[in-house]
C-alpha cells in the first residue's frame, strides 16, 4: 500500500496512466479464447481537433469498452481517421496560398504528395486529443481511410457495385459548391436564413391568347430572378380554375424570348402569391423534380451558370450576350446577373412593383417585396450553395436500403432510442440515388478510364462530355487496358492520360491526315469518391476485408449486370437505370475466412453515433455491410443528442458559443468531464453544457479521493477476495447489500443503454451510501470498541466496498480510479483496467440488516432536518424520548448509541414518554419521538420567526397563484418567464409547507 497524497492532482495522473496502459498493450490484452465485443470509432476527420460533440460521443464508447473488457471479453475499439477530402485540400491549399502558390501550381501527384506531407506532420491532433479523453482504443491497430488495404477496399466496392449495376453515371442536380468548385452532400450544407427580396414578374401569354380575366400575362414571382434566364415552364395547381384555360398554353419568356409551356403541377400553392410558378428544373431542386413529371429530361434541362456560378450559354442559345461571363450575384461593387435582369424585366414593363403605404397613407413604388429567406450555404466555402445539372456517379440507393429496412423492421438491428426508427423508416424508404463523385484531387480516385466509341470500324471521342465515351471500370490499369484491348480488338497502342486534349488532338491530327490515330488514349476520370463513400465500408475494411474474406459464387442473371452496362430502361431524366434488384441481394458478396478478425469482430457490437449522420454515415454502413457481408454492420445502433450551450442554443463558431473540451479537462480534469458527459445523457435529449455540473463531478472525485485516504489511514486497502467477506454486522451487511444492489442496477441500466441512469447509480452509493453514511458510521468502530480491540471485520468489508466502487466507477473516470486501484494495494499485475467487473450475486444480500439500517439513515435525516429547521444550534446534544416505537427500533436505538450521537447529536436515551414542556417532534413510520427543548432555544422567538416566515411564503404562493391563473400572462408572457413563475409558485408552495411542519414539531 502506498501512502496516497493529500491533494488529488488529475493532470499528473492522467499523464502516467494513459502512457502506461497504451505501452503495456492494455487497451487490447491478449483474449483469444474470450468472447469478441467490437465497437468502431466513428473516424473523425485527419483535419478536426476535438470538439465537445467528440467528447460525448468518444466517453459514451469507452464507457463500454471498458466495462466489457472488465467483464472478460476481447473487447476491440476500432480506431482511425477519414481523409477529410474536402476539409484536407483546403488546408494544404491555404497553407500554399500563404506561400503565394495555387493548387493548379503543381501537378495532380505533385499536390497530393503534399498532402501526405502534411498528414505525416499534422494530421495527428485529434488522435492525441482523445488519448487525453482517455480513449482507450486499440492503437496499435490505427486505421486511415486512405491507407493502402482501405484504398484496396473501396476500389474492390466501386468495381463490383459497377458491375452489378448498382453504380452509374446520371444527369442529375448536385449541391454545387461554387467556391469549392464541388458537388457537396447534404450536411455540408448550412441554410441560413438571410435578409432578400420577392420579385414578381409578368411573363407575357403567347399571341391571341388571354386568361379568363382578360389579362395577357401570367404573374410569378422569385427569390431569384437571374434564374429566369433558364426557365422551361410554368406550374400551376390542376385545380386552379384560374388558369385551367391556358394549361398547354404557352408564355413568352422577357428577355430571352424563349416560348415556355403552361403546365399543371400539384407542386404550385393555389393559396401562394398568383398561384403560378416559374419552372428552373436545371437549377431547383423542386423544379427539377417537376420537369421531370412533364417529360423533360434532364439531359434537355437548361445550365445557366458554369461551375464558378458564372453565366454561360444555355442549349438553345437564347441568353443575350450581355449576361455571359457575369457572376450570378452582385460582387466587389459590380453588378450581377441578378441585378441585370431585374433592370431589363423592368426596361420592357415586366416588373410588378411592390407598394407600401406609411402611417399617412402615402405610397412608396419599390422593385420588390424585402423577405427573410432561408438560403443555403456551404459550410466550409460560406459560399451560397447552388443547384446544379451536372454528370455525376450515383449509386442506387433505393436497392441497397431494402435489406436495413428490413433488419430494422424485424429487430436485427436495434435503433435506440426507439423513436428514431420513424425518421429512419420515412427517410430509407424515400431514399435518393446517392452521388458519390466529387470534384477534388485528394481522395480515392474514381477507377474509371474513357476511351473513344466504337461504331464498326469507326471511333469517337467527346472530349467536352465524357458520360458520350466508352467507360472501363476496374481495379487498375491492367485491369482496364484488358477490357479496352476485348472492347477496341484492335493492335493499336493504348495509352493512359490524365490530359483529356491528348485523346482529341491525337483523333483530330488523324482525321485531317485522313487516317486512323495511331494511339488510343483512355483518360482517367478526374473526379474521387465521396469520403462517405469510403467510411460506409468502416466495420468490415478496418478488420481485414477484403483481404480475409472469399468471394461467393453468386448468379448476376439480371438485366445488364456483370458486365458494367446497365440495363436499357429509361430513367426519368437519365440515361439508363440499373436492374431494380440483384438476384443475391441480402446474401453478400463475401464471406470472412475463419479464424481471422473479420470472423470475429464482424458484426460490430454496437455503434453509437450522433442522430445528425443517421443517414450520411449510419444508414450507409448499413446498405454496405448488408449487400457485401451478408450481415447486419451492428447489432445496435445507439443515437446520442447534441451538446448545446448553457442556454439551449445549437453550438457555433459564429455565435461563438462553442466549449473547447481541452479547456474543461484542464480546469476539471478528464474524469469530471466524462462523468458529466455520461450523467447527462439521456435518451432522446440534448446535453446543456454546464460548468457548475462539471465542478460538481470534479468535487466527486475529491469525495472519492478523501474517502479512500480515510480508509487508507484506517489501515482499510485492497480486498483479498473478489467474493464478499463474511460479516455478523448489520451496518457491514447492509453496505454488501447496497454494493450487490447497485451492481445490479448499474447492469439493467448498461442493458437499456441508459448511461444517464447508470451514472447517477454509480454517483449516489459512493457518495450517498458509502462515504456520507457507511464510513461515518463505522467511525466509532475504526477507533476500537470498549475493549480497545480493531474492528478486522469492519476493515474487510469497507476495503471490499472499496473495490467495488473504483470497479464500477472505472468506466466513467478511468483515472483517479486506476490510481487509487494502484495506491491501496500491491496489484502492479492486475491493474484496475482489467480487473473484474462485479457479480450481482443476490445470495449475499441480507435484506433484514438492509431495513435496519435503512431505517437509521431515515432516522437520522429526520432529526438533522427538524434540527436545522427550528435552529437549534450544531453542537447542542439532545435527549431522546421514545415510548411506543417498534422493538426494531428500539433495537437499532439502543444498539448505535455512538452512531447516533456523532451523526444526529443526541445525548441519552429514555424508553418513556417524554417530560412537560416544549418539544421538537420527529415522525418515522408512524412513531413519534420527542427532544425537550427547553434551554436550547428561544422558543417564543422561534415560534414568532417561523410564522412570520410562513406568512410571507404563503403571501408569496397566493401572489404567483393569482398570476398563473390568468390567461393573459400565461399566453402572452415569454416562455421563460411563465416557466420561472411556475418554478417560484412550486419552491414557495414547498417553503409553506415545511414551515408548517416546523411549527408543528413545536407542538
Amino acid at each position: 500500500m502506498s501512502e496516497l497524497p493529500k491533494t488529488f492532482d488529475p493532470a499528473e495522473i492522467e499523464a502516467r496512466w494513459y502512457a502506461h496502459w497504451e505501452e503495456e498493450g492494455l487497451f487490447r490484452p491478449e483474449r483469444d479464447d474470450a468472447e469478441p465485443f467490437t465497437i468502431v470509432n466513428p473516424p473523425p476527420n485527419v483535419t478536426g481537433s476535438l470538439h465537445i460533440g467528440h467528447a460525448l460521443d468518444n466517453t459514451l464508447q469507452d464507457i463500454l469498452i471498458r466495462r466489457e473488457r472488465m467483464r472478460g471479453k476481447d473487447a476491440l475499439w476500432v480506431v482511425g481517421t477519414d481523409h477529410a477530402g474536402i476539409a484536407t485540400q483546403m488546408v494544404v491549399e491555404r497553407q500554399l496560398n500563404e506561400r503565394q502558390q495555387k493548387r493548379t501550381d503543381f501537378s495532380r501527384a505533385e499536390f497530393v504528395a503534399k498532402v501526405w506531407e502534411w498528414k505525416e506532420e499534422s494530421g495527428g491532433t485529434i488522435t492525441r486529443q482523445l488519448r487525453r479523453l482517455g480513449c482507450s482504443m486499440d492503437w496499435s491497430n490505427e486505421r486511415f481511410t486512405m491507407d493502402e488495404g482501405f484504398t484496396k477496399a473501396v476500389t474492390k466496392v466501386f468495381v463490383d457495385l459497377y458491375n452489378e449495376g448498382l453504380i452509374y453515371r446520371d444527369k442529375r442536380l448536385v449541391n454545387w459548391d461554387p467556391g469549392l468548385k464541388t458537388a457537396i452532400s447534404d450536411l455540408e450544407v448550412e441554410n441560413v436564413e438571410i435578409a432578400g427580396h420577392f420579385w414578381h414578374f409578368k411573363y407575357p401569354l403567347e399571341d391571341g391568347v388571354t386568361l379568363d380575366s382578360g389579362e395577357d400575362f401570367i404573374e410569378v414571382a422569385t427569390t431569384r430572378p437571374e434564374t429566369m434566364l433558364a426557365d422551361m415552364a410554368v406550374a400551376v395547381h390542376p385545380s386552379d380554375e384560374r388558369y385551367a384555360s391556358v394549361v398547354g398554353k404557352h408564355v413568352v419568356l422577357p428577355i430571352t424570348g424563349r416560348r415556355v409551356p403552361i403546365i399543371a403541377d400539384e407542386h404550385a400553392d393555389p393559396e401562394l402569391g398568383s398561384g403560378a410558378v416559374k419552372i428552373t428544373p436545371g437549377h431547383d431542386f423542386n423544379d427539377f423534380e417537376v420537369g421531370k413529371r412533364a417529360g423533360i429530361a434532364p439531359a434537355d434541362m437548361l445550365n445557366m451558370l458554369d461551375g464558378e456560378a458564372n453565366v454561360c450559354q444555355t442549349a438553345d442559345g437564347l441568353v443575350p450576350d450581355e449576361y455571359i461571363g457575369l457572376h450570378r450575384f452582385r460582387r466587389d461593387g459590380v453588378d450581377g446577373a441578378r441585378e441585370l435582369v431585374v433592370q431589363r424585366i423592368k426596361d420592357a414593363g415586366c416588373l410588378i412593383p411592390h407598394v407600401t403605404k406609411d402611417k399617412d397613407g402615402e405610397e412608396t413604388v419599390h422593385d420588390a417585396e424585402p423577405r427573410k429567406i432561408m438560403t443555403p450555404y456551404g459550410d466550409r466555402s460560406n459560399v451560397v450553395i447552388e443547384p446544379w445539372l451536372t454528370d455525376q456517379w450515383y449509386v442506387d440507393a433505393e436497392t441497397l436500403a431494402q435489406e436495413p429496412i428490413k433488419a430494422v423492421r424485424e429487430g436485427d438491428i436495434e435503433i435506440v432510442p426507439k423513436s428514431w426508427e420513424k425518421t429512419f423508416f420515412n427517410w430509407m424508404e424515400n431514399i435518393q440515388p446517392w452521388c458519390v463523385s466529387r470534384q477534388l484531387w485528394w481522395g480515392h480516385r474514381i477507377p474509371a478510364w474513357y476511351g473513344p466509341v466504337r461504331d464498326g470500324e469507326h471511333l469517337s471521342y467527346n472530349v467536352s462530355d465524357r458520360s458520350k465515351n466508352k467507360v472501363f471500370v476496374a481495379k487498375s490499369e491492367s485491369e482496364a487496358l484488358k477490357q479496352a484491348r476485348d472492347y477496341y480488338a484492335e493492335d493499336r497502342e493504348i495509352e493512359f492520360t490524365d490530359d483529356p486534349l491528348d485523346g482529341m488532338n491525337s483523333f483530330l491530327q488523324a482525321a485531317s491526315e485522313k487516317r486512323l490515330s495511331d494511339k488510343i488514349f483512355l483518360l482517367r476520370d478526374a473526379d474521387v469518391l465521396d469520403t462517405w463513400f469510403s467510411s460506409a465500408l468502416w466495420p468490415f475494411a478496418t478488420l481485414g476485408w477484403p483481404d480475409d474474406a472469399a468471394d461467393k459464387a453468386l448468379p448476376l442473371d439480371g438485366g445488364g449486370l456483370g458486365g458494367g452496362e446497365p440495363s436499357a430502361s429509361a430513367v426519368p431524366g437519365g440515361d439508363v437505370t440499373p436492374p431494380p434488384a440483384p438476384p443475391h441481394q441480402g446474401e453478400g458478396r463475401t464471406v470472412a475466412k475463419p479464424g481471422t478478425a473479420l470472423a470475429r469482430h464482424y458484426p460490430n457490437d454496437v455503434l453509437i453515433s450522433g442522430f445528425d449522420i443517421l443517414f450520411f454515415w449510419d444508414a450507409r454502413m448499413m446498405m454496405q455491410g448488408m449487400h457485401l457481408m451478408g450481415k447486419v454492420p451492428w447489432k445496435t445502433l445507439y443515437l446520442h443528442g447534441l451538446v448545446r450551450a448553457a442556454d439551449g442554443q445549437k453550438m457555433s463558431k459564429s455565435k461563438g458559443n462553442t466549449v473547447d473540451p481541452l479547456g474543461l479537462i484542464d480546469k476539471f480534469g478528464a474524469d469530471a468531464l466524462r462523468f458529466f458527459m455520461a450523467a447527462m445523457e439521456s435518451q432522446g435529449r440534448d446535453i446543456k453544457m454546464d460548468e457548475k455540473r462539471l465542478e460538481g463531478y470534479r468535487n466527486f472525485a475529491t469525495k472519492l479521493w478523501n474517502a479512500a485516504r480515510f480508509c487508507q489511514s484506517n489501515g482499510i486497502g485492497a480486498s483479498e477476495t473478489l467474493e464478499p467477506p463474511p460479516c455478523d454486522k448489520p451496518v457491514n451487511r447492509w453496505i454488501v447489500a447496497e454494493t450487490i444492489r447497485t451492481v445490479q442496477e448499474l447492469d439493467l441500466a448498461f442493458a437499456d443503454f441508459r448511461f444517464d441512469g447508470a451514472a447517477n447509480t454509480i454517483y449516489h452509493f459512493t457518495w450517498d451510501r458509502y462515504c456520507d453514511w457507511y464510513l461515518e458510521l463505522i467511525k466509532p468502530v475504526m477507533s476500537g470498541d470498549e475493549r480497545g480491540e480493531i474492528d478486522d471485520e469492519t476493515r474487510a468489508v469497507a476495503g471490499w466496498v472499496l473495490d467495488q466502487i473504483l470497479v464500477m466507477l472505472h468506466p466513467f473516470m478511468p483515472f483517479v480510479t486506476e490510481e487509487l486501484w494502484s495506491k491501496l494495494g500491491d496489484r502492479a499485475d492486475y491493474p484496475l483496467i482489467t480487473a473484474k467487473w462485479p457479480l450481482a450475486d443476490a445470495r449475499a444480500m441480507d435484506e433484514e440488516a438492509a431495513k435496519e439500517i435503512d431505517w437509521l439513515i431515515r432516522f437520522v435525516r429526520e432529526v438533522r432536518g427538524a434540527r436545522s429547521e427550528l435552529n437549534v444550534p450544531p453542537g447542542a446534544k439532545l435527549d431522546l424520548y421514545f415510548a411506543e416505537a417498534s422493538e426494531s427500533a428500539r433495537t437499532v436505538l439502543s444498539r448505535d448509541t455512538a452512531a447516533l450521537g456523532r451523526l444526529a447529536r443526541i445525548g441519552d436515551l429514555h424508553l418513556r414518554p417524554p417530560p412537560d414542556g416544549s418539544l421538537m417532534q420527529v415522525v418515522v413510520d408512524e412513531s413519534t419521538y420527542y427532544f425537550p427543548l427547553e434551554g436550547v432555544i428561544d422558543l417564543d422567538a422561534e415560534k414568532a420567526r417561523l410564522a412570520k416566515a410562513l406568512e410571507a411564503a404563503e403571501k408569496e404562493v397566493a401572489s404567483l397563484d393569482k398570476r398563473l391563473s390568468n390567461p393573459q400572462f400565461v399566453e402572452k408572457a415569454k416562455p421563460e418567464a411563465v416557466e420561472k413563475a411556475r418554478a417560484d409558485h412550486a419552491e414557495k408552495a414547498a417553503e409553506a409547507e415545511r414551515l408548517k411542519a416546523a411549527l408543528a414539531r413545536l407542538g
